[in-house]
């Protein structure tokens, strides 16, 4: 990706799915599954290894993705780099 591809994007839609990965659908019509296990190895993030906890992932005002202890993702991070 070089810079002319580059286009912000919110995420619209979150589903879980098995084995911490998650399903998005980004303003720009793009869907993707993306692993998250690769992330889940801070103090942070503890919480999320917890399948209950995992699952209540939302969608914030700026169209990246939290959890309930705060621990968010950046939406052009998700769409663009993993």
């Amino acid at each position: 990706m070089n810079e002319n591809d580059y286009k912000p994007v919110a995420v619209t839609s979150v589903k879980t799915l098995d084995d911490y990965k998650i399903e998005l659908t980004f303003d720009d019509g793009c869907t993707k599954i993306v692993d998250l296990k690769p992330l889940l190895n801070k103090s942070i993030t503890e919480p999320l290894k917890k399948p209950d906890y995992f699952s209540q992932v939302k969608i914030d005002n700026f169209g990246g993705i939290y959890w309930p202890n705060t621990y968010d993702i950046c939406p052009d991070f998700l769409r663009y780099y993993i």
